[in-house]
């Protein structure tokens, strides 16, 4: 009955584990001792998912997607400096009206990589370049971890106050580009076993970021920080995203077609371009701002994760009608599938 009601809601089920995850953290805040042990126990968590996303990824997929570079181009283009940009004016516009750290949310996670897991899922589902989702949304999340650091330290600073230090590029590479290097490595060795087991990551994948998530909203309830946010602020935060990604997935759209991209390319570019990665979000920012003003920081990703879900969601519906009337047509030719690997 219960998964019933939750499957008829419009929300997906990582959402609610999230929030059931802050609504502990209100209710029963890590703390002292325990707190340090579970900064640890997150830690590890964080590793070991890189490490299982690096053996499960294909090296041999990704470089045939490579082909593809006007595509992977512009998709890069619109995950690191179109949407960055944007970010940018957002915060400007939002300085005024925000708390600083929820403006800095709001810049940061514009700064992500894109999501992979959803992105195929839309292209699929909206009969669009299905490898070359996988390509783009791989790459971005790959590439992510060393340019969104470094994105972070050039822009946060004016976007929203916050400061980062060059030390923390370095953390991320131990916590996160060592760990999914060594399950490259170790892909010959559990690839298999990993893509026969594929519950195993999603466990480890949700997992982790209920587990970032609890502490970082246990530290904001032990350093009050709750007290500094409104309705009002929640508000403009969810407005704010859906004006960002309305203009993020017309400009994708609109710039596909003008360059002369097929059909099942532009789908693949404007699911892959528009979205942004909760999964690598939240430990990405959980290396560059540990501390109380954590919880504020990843809140902004997370109303804008639903967002995007929701309109992807609408978006890739729309698009299967199109593909299936230009197929009829003869006007478009099938795509071959490709297996999803990565995070969501």
């Amino acid at each position: 009955m219960l998964r019933t009601v939750l499957s008829r809601l419009p929300i997906d089920r990582q959402m609610l584990l999230l929030l059931a995850a802050v609504a502990i953290a209100a209710i029963l805040p890590v703390r002292g001792q325990a707190a340090a042990l579970f900064e640890w126990v997150v830690y590890a968590a964080i590793a070991l998912l890189f490490f299982l996303y690096g053996a499960r990824l294909s090296p041999s997929a990704v470089w045939q997607g490579l082909l593809h570079w006007r595509l992977q181009g512009l998709v890069f283009l619109f995950t690191f400096a179109f949407f960055p940009l944007l970010g940018l004016l957002a915060s400007h516009l939002l300085g005024p009206v925000l708390p600083p750290q929820l403006v800095a949310g709001v810049l940061f996670l514009t700064l992500l990589p894109s999501t992979v897991q959803s992105s195929i899922a839309f292209t699929s589902i909206a009969g669009g370049n299905v490898p070359a989702a996988l390509t783009s949304a791989s790459l971005s999340n790959l590439v992510g971890v060393l340019i969104t650091p470094i994105l972070v330290m050039l822009l946060m600073q004016s976007g929203g106050g916050s400061v980062f230090a060059f030390d923390q590029i370095e953390k991320i590479a131990l916590q996160i580009l060592a760990p999914f290097l060594a399950g490259q490595i170790a892909r010959p060795l559990i690839g298999a076993f990993l893509a026969r087991h594929k519950r195993i990551t999603g466990f480890v994948d949700r997992g982790s970021i209920l587990l970032v998530v609890y502490a970082a909203f246990s530290e904001g309830m032990n350093a009050g920080v709750w007290s500094q946010i409104g309705l009002g602020d929640l508000a403009i935060v969810v407005l704010a995203s859906i004006v960002m990604l309305t203009i993020v997935l017309l400009a994708t759209t609109w710039t596909s077609r003008a360059c002369g991209f097929a059909h099942a390319d532009e789908i693949a570019i404007t699911f892959c371009g528009s979205k942004k990665s909760l999964a690598s979000g939240i430990p990405i920012a959980g290396i560059l701002a540990p501390g109380p003003g954590l919880a504020m920081l990843v809140l902004p990703l997370m109303l804008f994760h639903q967002i995007q879900l929701l309109a992807c969601a609408w978006l890739a519906q729309r698009y299967a009608r199109q593909t299936s009337v230009l197929a009829e047509a003869g006007a478009v030719a099938p795509v071959p599938p490709a297996q999803p690997a990565g995070n969501p």
